[in-house]
């Protein structure tokens, strides 16, 4: 995409910068309260980051002009010439970030998620190839602030997970962690395997944007609520009451069971949770339908069959499959600061076709 189709319009950069000076007002205003307090806030947080680039960008265009302007003066010519060339440097950029800022939000980038990991093929190897997968999230998540709480955890019997489900907030989580949706693959000898042989193993990842209550309405009757013995790891308290809680939703035939906390009433709390996630979920697809076919360009897709990235241990690195990048550091991934790296790379080129799309 070239720089004159990433222009924006002047009459575009008025109506953000109008936008934003009324919102300001609004504000500043002292009268707004309670959910449009909330709404004008959201909005606020939203646009000031666009609107800052906006005017970086109409500020850079005027000064281009007038210096235009001066190059037929003699005497500042040479010294309009040298600006003018700075300034033809930075402006792509700067049209860049703005189109990009411009884009077409998911309205479910700012929302908290559900990470789900499971143990696919590999058995053993496979449940610890999860717990390390989970291990890499939270690392992740501590450096961008967030906060990861296990809502459910089935965990095998050398230290690794079947399964694990767990709730992570904070700012933007749901817009940088989507694309972590799919198969991973991991190539390594495992700590089971006294032959040294290399193995192939998987663990699913699935990343769903959490709903708001108002997103979701659940209904009462629609739930069938069993309660059962815990079995498994976790204490013999977990084991002696019926704590364990599963949830099944008639319409959909959606199973979701929660046994890790002690009461039955904090288990249904969380399974509660975690069907209205997956309920929510289903209910995006539904809707995106009609775009499945421009969805699989992108390289967000949300296929969740698809292996999306391999992790070879002998050789050190990790190969992302969707952009073809491939990090010779296995251990700054599995620590936190290589895994940025692939999801920058990943939102980097998701905007990118997105903005190609825009200029066909």
């Amino acid at each position: 995409m070239n720089s004159k189709k990433m222009q924006i319009p002047p009459e575009r950069l008025d109506q953000i910068a109008q936008r934003f000076a009324e919102l300001e007002a609004r504000m500043a205003s002292g009268t707004l309260e309670g959910e449009a307090f909330v709404r004008a806030s959201r909005d606020y947080a939203e646009l000031e980051p666009v609107a800052k680039v906006a005017a970086e960008v109409k500020a850079a265009r005027e000064e281009m002009a007038g210096l235009q302007d001066m190059l037929a003066d003699p005497e500042m010519k040479a010294m309009a010439e040298e600006e003018l060339s700075e300034i033809k440097a930075t402006l792509p950029d700067l049209e860049r970030r703005l189109a990009i800022a411009l884009l077409p939000r998911d309205s479910a980038d700012s929302k908290p998620a559900m990470l789900e990991i499971r143990a696919g093929t590999g058995g053993d190897e496979a449940a610890l190839f999860a717990a390390d997968l989970y291990r890499m999230y939270e690392k992740y998540a501590a450096e961008q602030g967030w906060r990861v709480e296990p809502v459910s955890i089935n965990a095998s019997d050398i230290g690794g997970y079947k399964e694990v489900i767990a709730n992570v907030t904070g700012t933007g989580v749901f817009a940088k962690l989507k694309f972590e949706s799919g198969v991973h693959r991991v190539q390594r000898v495992p700590v089971t395997e006294s032959g040294g042989r290399i193995h192939t193993s998987a663990a699913t990842v699935a990343v769903l944007p959490e709903p708001d209550e108002v997103d979701v309405q659940i209904e009462d009757k629609d739930l069938k609520i069993d309660v059962y013995r815990a079995s498994g790891a976790g204490g013999q308290h977990v084991n002696t009451t019926d704590s364990a809680v599963r949830i099944t939703h008639l319409p959909t035939g959606t199973v979701v069971t929660c046994q890790d906390a002690r009461s039955q009433h904090k288990n249904r709390e969380k399974a509660m949770q975690v069907l209205r996630t997956r309920l929510y979920d289903a209910q995006r697809e539904a809707s995106q339908g009609a775009e499945a076919e421009a969805r699989k360009a992108m390289v967000g897709s949300g296929d969740r069959s698809e292996r999306i990235r391999t992790y070879n241990f002998p050789q050190g690195r990790v190969t992302d499959h969707r952009i073809g990048l491939t990090l010779h550091k296995l251990e700054e991934v599995l620590a936190g600061p290589g895994l940025a790296e692939l999801i920058d790379a990943l939102i980097a080129e998701d905007e990118g076709k997105r903005l190609a799309a825009l200029a066909e």
